[in-house]
Order: C-alpha cells, then sequence, then structure tokens
C-alpha cells in the first residue's frame, strides 16, 4: 500500500524520468545503426509513434483516476453533509483513541468549535475543555471496554452542559479491526434521549397518580361512611341533651374537620366536579396569610408581602388554591425551626399572576429536590409525601405550573404560575 501511494503521489516525475530516459536511450541506439539500413528508418518513425501512445494511454489513465477522485470527493462531500446535519453525536476515533473528525452537533454539544481536537485523545481534551472533564474521561473507561468487548456495544450515557440541563444519551459504540487484529478505528454515535427519559419519568409519576387515586378514592369512601353516622348521631343527641351543647358543636366541628381532610384525599382521584368562579387574588392572600399567622408567630416566623397586586382576579377553586398556599407556606415555616422569614411577592407578568414564596430556610439537597412532588416522597419525619403532590394536580388543574427552587443553608422558592381572568 505504500509503495502504491508513493507511486501515485509521484506520477508526474516517473513520467518526466521516463520519457527523458526514453528519447536519450533511443536517439543514443538509432545513433548507432548505419544510416542507410531499413531497421534505422523504422526506429526512427516507430521512436514518435511509441512515445505519442505511450503518452496517450498514460493520460487517459490519469483523466480516469482523476474522475474517480472526483466521485470520491463528491460521495464523501455526501456523507459529511448527511452526518453533519444529524441530530446526533457522530465521532470518529482512530485506533490509539484519537478523534479524527466529529460532526457539527457534536462540535457544538462538548464546544468544540474553537477548539483543535484533531488528533487528541479523550484525555488530553479533558484537560482543554475542564467543564467537560468527567464526561470526557469517562469516555476513556467505555472506549476501554468496547475495545475489549471486540464488537458492537450500547449504554447510557449522563452528563451536564454548560446551561445546567443534565443531557442523556444512548451510545452505540463500533469498535473497527484489522486483519490482524490490531486496532483500526472507532465509531461513537450518541443519540439525546433526554426528553425520551423525561416523558418516561412523567408517565411514571403519572402511573403512581393514577393508582395513588385509586387508593384514596377506596380510603375516603370507606372513611366516610361510619364517619356519616358518628355524625347523624351525635346531631341528635345534642338535640335531645341541651346541657352539653357546646361540647356537641366541638364534637361535630372536629368531625366536619375529619370530613374535611378526607375530601382532601380525593383530589388525587379523577376528576371531580369542583365550581370554578372568579375570584381576587387579594382575597386569597390576605385569607391564608390570616389563616397561618398564628402558626408562624409560635414558631418565630414572620410574613412579608411585597409587590401586591390590586384589582387581579383568577378563575377556579378558591378553596383549593388555599389549600395549595397553606401547604406550602406550612412547608417553609417547618424548614425555619429557629425560625426566619418568608416573603410573598405577587406579580403580573404577561397573561400571568406569579406568586413567589421565598423563606430564609435550611434548604433542600439537590439530589432531593428533584424527587419532590412525587408520591410519598417527603423530608419530614412524620410526613407522607402527598402534599405537594396534591398542590402539583390543583395547579396543574387552574392551567399553572409550580416549580421549586432550593440551595443549603440560603433557603427555599416556590414559585407558582396561574392565568390571569380577563373577564
Amino acid at each position: 500500500m505504500k509503495k502504491l501511494g508513493f507511486f501515485n503521489k509521484n506520477i508526474p516525475l516517473l513520467y518526466f524520468v521516463f520519457s527523458l530516459g526514453w528519447i536519450m536511450l533511443s536517439e543514443i541506439y538509432i545513433n548507432s545503426l548505419d544510416y542507410e539500413t531499413r531497421l534505422y528508418e523504422m526506429l526512427q518513425m516507430g521512436k514518435g509513434l511509441f512515445y505519442i501512445i505511450v503518452t496517450t494511454i498514460l493520460i487517459y489513465i490519469i483523466l480516469k483516476k482523476h474522475e474517480a477522485y472526483k466521485r470520491a470527493e463528491e460521495k464523501e462531500h455526501e456523507l459529511l453533509s448527511l452526518i453533519n446535519s444529524m441530530p446526533d453525536f457522530v465521532c470518529f476515533k482512530d485506533g490509539e483513541g484519537r478523534w479524527m473528525r466529529v460532526n457539527q452537533f457534536g462540535k457544538d454539544l462538548y464546544h468544540l468549535n474553537s477548539v483543535d481536537y484533531e488528533g487528541k485523545t479523550d484525555a488530553e481534551l479533558a484537560e482543554l475543555s475542564p467543564f467537560f472533564k468527567d464526561a470526557f474521561l469517562y469516555c476513556v473507561q467505555s472506549d476501554q471496554e468496547a475495545w475489549e468487548g471486540g464488537q458492537l456495544s450500547r449504554c447510557e450515557e449522563s452528563f451536564y452542559i454548560p446551561s445546567g440541563e443534565l443531557k442523556t444519551f444512548d451510545v452505540i459504540k463500533v469498535p473497527l479491526f484489522y486483519d490482524t487484529g490490531k486496532k483500526r478505528g472507532l465509531v461513537t454515535i450518541g443519540r439525546d434521549v433526554t426528553q425520551l427519559k423525561i416523558a418516561e419519568e412523567m408517565l411514571l409519576r403519572k402511573e403512581k397518580l393514577s393508582v395513588l387515586g385509586e387508593l384514596a378514592a377506596g380510603i375516603a369512601h370507606e372513611i366516610r361512611n361510619p364517619l356519616t353516622s358518628i355524625k347523624g348521631f351525635i346531631q341528635l343527641m345534642k338535640e335531645t341533651d341541651t346541657s352539653s351543647t357546646s361540647r356537641y358543636d366541638l364534637i361535630l366541628s372536629e368531625l366536619a374537620r375529619i370530613n374535611q381532610i378526607v375530601g382532601e384525599l380525593l383530589v388525587l382521584s379523577k376528576p371531580q366536579s369542583v365550581s370554578h368562579k372568579r375570584f381576587e387574588v387579594k382575597e386569597l392572600v390576605e385569607y391564608v396569610v390570616n389563616l397561618t399567622s398564628h402558626e408562624a408567630v409560635l414558631h418565630n416566623v414572620d410574613f412579608q408581602v411585597g409587590n401586591y397586586v390590586d384589582n387581579l382576579g383568577v378563575k377556579g377553586d378558591i378553596n383549593q388554591m388555599i389549600q395549595v398556599f397553606i401547604n406550602v407556606f406550612k412547608n417553609s415555616i417547618d424548614a425555619m425551626p429557629n425560625g426566619g422569614i418568608i416573603t410573598l411577592k405577587v406579580k403580573q407578568k404577561d397573561d400571568y399572576i406569579v406568586f413567589t414564596i421565598k423563606d430564609t430556610g435550611v434548604g433542600i439537597p439537590k439530589e432531593r429536590l428533584e424527587k419532590i412532588g412525587e408520591p410519598f416522597f417527603t423530608l419530614k419525619e412524620k410526613g407522607m409525601g402527598l402534599g405537594l403532590t396534591v398542590s402539583n394536580k390543583i395547579v396543574h388543574e387552574h392551567k399553572g405550573t409550580l416549580t421549586i427552587d432550593s440551595e443549603i443553608g440560603k433557603g427555599t422558592t416556590v414559585t407558582i404560575k396561574i392565568p390571569v381572568n380577563k373577564e
């Protein structure tokens, strides 16, 4: 192969040497003959003819090779255009693990547009791009496993990008070998399955909610049956025994409270017929603050309400929204055992009313923050992990969003967005 490559690269030089040699040697030989012989005349005429024939053949071969080269170049260009337009990561490495070529998606992903990556290993690129150091070093390990396996391998690789998003890729690695068994190259193809993973998690969460809803509906039904009977007998006893009216009122009040708690379980079940009416944001905020202020004082927590918005309405079930805000406020109070401040800000942004509730509590670890809102996941020792699950469902039914941001030692911020009612 090397000899053939040397020959192809030096065709002009070889042709020049051959032509010069042919002219000189043929002239020497012909001049050594007798001018009057028939052979002299034939060689004198045939010399030029032979040179023309050889030259014509060489030119034909060169043109054919040039056409083949152009076709190969066009096919390579088409292939590169196809690879660069793919929404997948495609990378070619040599037998030593050095990057030879990567498509545009890969350059954008690893921010290699201004980096001279060709001929460098993953370990060297890890030093040039510190942000992706862990990702590159993991590639060294997974590449080695692919080489040792000697066949197509498949795995998932996840890493963070500068925007803070966690990307997950379904990666296929194909090791290539020479006939002698020596490493020839490695082809890596990675498909971004981040959105698919998110969809799978959402589907799993919906399945949990569906099962939980059926369970909650069954429990609520079983509790309400005896509760109705108890309430009926208490009311009957109250009518016949007027000496302890206040006690009976207290019992009935607590029974009503139990009935309300049982009703909250039904929020997790199938959609119910709730009455969505317009209500004022001011009414909602004042009610929740007044309701939770007593508990806040007991825990040495202060409320600060800022950026207040008057004359703004929301269409929905005010009782359900009260439940959401009470849940959030109670979580904030529980997160500040030594006291602190809860700041509530309300403002209009585009077609949404944005409620921002910020506390100065202990904060939530990042790994736990991702699971907040899942059924039965809680940070409290005596909690059931249903509060934020119910709140998420209520906000979603009001066509809004609920997001949580937190930092250890600095506190947690809950942002609730609800569409403005323009009627």
